[in-house]
């Protein structure tokens, strides 16, 4: 019988050859898979705390939000503020319109608050005047996203935080958002709205899959001797801009 050629001999193993290169390409295709899903799962097993590091991280680092804050339970007979609604930057500047209870009327009053300075148009004035908030129990608008005294500093602080349920939200509704609550301390509340009078505040945030705040639900003694109250924070269309200048 005639002996098979050179050429014959070297093709004959390249058959087991290809299935075993084969079979570990599907190897490494499958652990590079495993990794991937790993890396994932790891994402998605952030603490509560580290979630909510995360959002003050997120809020901090925007450059602008929409910004309400309201009340639906001032104490009677209490000067302070019921609602503030605008744009804060990370200039920081606000420009907006808050409502206060003053001398037992309640005055909405246009805001702009840039380079520390608030300015607002008083009722029966023509024109802006810098004014202290602080004379109507409110804060300096422009400080309420700020990362050392705004809504995020209370995030970091927070203490007892647990993962609640999950709730749809946003402006159709078909945002999915997470729960959180826990305990704010009182000295650090005040750095936030400085009327603050408690030791301490219970706080529920609402946060979105993206790692943003969209809502601080904070409930305590917000002004000395009076009753406890809650006050609302919603927070929307992260990355809004605006050139805030002084009026």
């Amino acid at each position: 019988m005639t002996s098979p050629s050179a050429s014959s001999r070297r093709r004959t193993p390249l058959r087991p050859l290809a299935g075993a290169l084969a079979g570990a390409l599907a190897g490494v295709v499958l652990l590079a898979g495993c990794s991937g899903g790993d890396e994932s799962q790891a994402a998605d097993e952030q603490t509560p705390e580290e979630v909510l590091a995360a959002a003050a991280d997120t809020l901090a680092g925007t450059s602008g939000v929409d910004l309400t804050l309201s009340t639906e339970d001032l104490p009677q007979g209490v000067s302070g503020i019921t609602r503030a609604e605008g744009v804060a930057t990370s200039a920081p500047a606000f420009e907006g319109t808050i409502t206060v209870i003053y001398a037992g009327q309640s005055v909405d009053v246009p805001v702009v608050a840039v380079d520390k300075v608030v300015y607002a148009q008083l009722p029966f004035t023509t024109g802006y005047q810098d004014i202290d908030p602080g004379d109507y129990g409110a804060p300096d608008p422009a400080a309420l996203v700020s990362e050392e005294t705004g809504f995020g500093s209370l995030l970091a602080v927070t203490e007892g935080v647990e993962e609640g349920e999950t709730v749809r939200g946003g402006t159709d509704n078909t945002e999915v958002l997470t729960t959180y609550t826990g305990t704010v301390p009182g000295a650090a509340m005040k750095k936030v709205i400085p009327s603050s009078s408690g030791d301490s505040f219970e706080a529920e945030y609402l946060v979105s899959e993206d790692g943003e705040l969209r809502q601080a639900v904070l409930t305590g003694v917000f002004y000395k001797d009076s009753a406890e109250m809650t006050y609302t924070v919603d927070l929307a269309d992260y990355g809004t801009t605006r050139d805030i200048v002084a009026p």
